[in-house]
């Protein structure tokens, strides 16, 4: 079996003002995976993502990253294997051009010339900024300010990425591309892990979702499990609800993440009386 890219052992932190965030994690995130972290705002997921790539440093318990304690590593070297897109995306954009911002990650990491530009260009195609090249960040609306923080990160072109909370402020046609760009990243086999509360978006996006509550792991698995309608009430114990398609799924006996295909086959079958439970 591959080793883990990241592995997290009974990891603690604590906040300096005694707020136990972490309370003995454990977690293995595999090459090529695509993993969600859901639960409440105050479970915990923001603040185990940070210690990937050191922005946070355990109470105690170990965080391993390419089979290496994260210990006292820099965060510049850990920037080489782990890129994050922050929740908000001025928390991170500091140019004065969308160019110069996606630049700027792969820059640091050592590309120049045709390869770093052609890196920036490919990742502003895909969140469709190619046409602002020279615009200045903050003349962008938040959902594009979202994205431009998913192209710098997607520039870097790190092993590992963590998209915190990727879909917030995005209609429909942002959502698909934030899609779009997290199978760019699985076909070129990068390690994807996805902070979010948009519930139908883990369940077509993920392969693994690992639920929090309490700054402990309660639940991991695939979609299909974890939305599944005998762990509805873990789900209700964190203040999350599955989403339409799951509750949807268990009534037409579809399972817990049916495609929409086959929710309007059932539909039409149904006739306008609608369905009762099969059985």
């Amino acid at each position: 079996m591959t080793d883990p890219l990241v592995e997290v052992r009974d990891l603690v932190f604590v906040y300096p003002g005694g707020v136990r965030a972490l309370d003995g994690v454990d977690l293995q995130v595999q090459p090529g995976e695509k993993l969600a972290i859901i639960g409440q705002n105050g479970s915990g997921k923001s603040t185990l993502v940070r210690h990937f790539v050191g922005l946070l440093r355990a109470t105690s318990g170990e965080v391993r990253v390419g089979g290496q304690p994260v210990g006292r590593r820099h965060v510049a070297e850990l920037a080489r294997t782990v890129g994050i897109a922050f929740q908000n995306p001025d928390r991170q954009i500091f140019a004065a051009r969308v160019r110069d911002e996606v630049e700027f990650g792969p820059r640091n990491l050592g590309l120049r010339g045709a390869e770093l530009q052609g890196r920036a260009a490919a990742a502003l195609s895909a969140a469709g900024l190619e046409q602002r090249l020279d615009a200045n960040p903050y003349d962008l609306g938040y959902s594009q300010r979202k994205l431009l923080g998913l192209a710098s990160v997607l520039a870097m072109g790190t092993p590992l990425m963590v998209l915190d909370e990727p879909t917030t402020g995005q209609d429909a046609r942002g959502v698909k591309r934030v899609e779009g760009l997290i199978d760019e990243l699985a076909a070129r086999g990068t390690t994807v892990v996805v902070i979010s509360h948009d519930m139908r978006f883990v369940a077509e996006t993920a392969a693994r979702v690992v639920v929090m509550r309490a700054g402990r792991i309660v639940d991991d698995g695939p979609p299909e499990s974890v939305f599944a309608e005998a762990h509805w009430p873990l789900l209700a114990s964190t203040y999350l609800e599955p989403p339409l398609a799951a509750r949807a799924g268990a009534r037409l006996g579809l399972g817990s993440t049916p495609t929409d295909a086959a929710l309007v086959a059932r539909a039409l079958e149904a006739g306008p009386r609608g369905v009762s439970r099969p059985g």
